[in-house]
């Protein structure tokens, strides 16, 4: 950005003790300053330990593959509109000068808010990558069938990654209400398909998992009664993600084939890979269903009761 270089004379000084007073805080995280909330889209990712390398991984992989899919970022000239306009205002004045460096901070902003852009998450070991004009479950599908076809491991600390196509508050009236039109794509009549339910809850504890369970595939039943639960392997999984006040969702493809779309697993050889073709990234989502429930049922009940100890 080109705004460094002048500063406001008032911002050099600084008052004693200024630097003294911040010394011992801690560096804030990647993405701080923005809160995971109700409305965005995005990937969710996990990792071990190391949030903010995992931040690097990403926005590398995804770039990667976001221009693959959807060609280079296109940055606006919003910068130079700005710019060229001020031009012609008075440079002494102080009103100019301010609403000059208001614009530069502005334009400098839009361009890091673009394709993908890393937000605070509210939990240890997960970083929330929301993003903007493109389709997360296609993106996420295409790196993990090109990875599970060519066996190349490209990421160190990114352990999963789920595309979220949705969020909402997580209350059980919010999340049926935001479902029922969620749903729709993949399992109102005509669609329907087999599926399962995969929950997951973070920093929360007044959300009961079998109830969240029991209410989804209920309405995933309510668009069509031939849409049929299959835990070994389905058609389509709902993720269900809780972290904090917000519910994350999708609906994705080849969860089994995939690994849970673990990054580091979907590249080990398995003899069952031969038996299974992943599902075609142009798919439409027409003739298919939703999903209720893995066979790590017990193992994410335990996880959820210790979370919310």
């Amino acid at each position: 950005c080109p705004m460094a270089a002048a500063e406001p004379a008032a911002r050099k000084r600084r008052p004693k003790g200024h630097f003294a007073a911040g010394a011992g805080r801690a560096k804030r995280p990647r993405g701080a300053g923005r809160q995971l909330e109700a409305g965005m889209r995005g990937i969710l990712i996990t990792c071990n330990m190391n949030e903010r390398k995992c931040v690097g991984e990403a926005y590398s992989l995804l770039g990667e593959y976001g221009d693959l899919l959807y060609g280079p970022e296109q940055f606006s000239d919003h910068e130079e509109r700005l710019s060229g306009s001020d031009r012609e205002e008075d440079e002494d004045d102080v009103e100019a000068a301010l609403k000059k460096e208001v614009g530069q901070i502005r334009a400098c902003t839009e361009q890091k808010l673009r394709r993908f852009q890393s937000v605070e998450s509210g939990a240890n070991n997960v970083v929330f990558i929301r993003t903007q004009g493109i389709e997360p479950e296609n993106l996420v599908h295409h790196i993990l069938k090109d990875m599970h076809t060519t066996k190349k491991k490209k990421t160190r600390v990114i352990l999963r990654m789920l595309p979220i196509s949705g969020t909402c508050k997580a209350f059980m009236e919010d999340m049926k209400k935001y479902t029922e039109t969620f749903f729709e794509p993949w399992f109102k009549a005509p669609n329907k398909g087999t599926f399962q339910i995969v929950y997951k809850a973070r920093n929360n504890s007044h959300m009961s998992r079998e109830e969240v369970i029991k209410e989804l595939a209920g309405i995933v039943g309510s668009l069509n009664p031939e849409n049929k639960v299959d835990l070994n392997n389905p058609q389509y999984t709902i993720v269900v993600e809780i972290i904090k006040t917000v519910c994350c969702l999708s609906v994705v493809r080849d969860y089994v084939l995939f690994r849970k779309y673990n990054l580091q697993e979907v590249v080990k050889s398995n003899k069952e890979d031969a038996q299974q073709n992943p599902s075609s990234v142009t798919e439409e989502q027409n003739s298919e269903v939703a999903k209720a429930e893995t066979e790590e049922q017990e193992k994410s009940s335990k996880e959820v009761k210790e979370e919310n100890k």
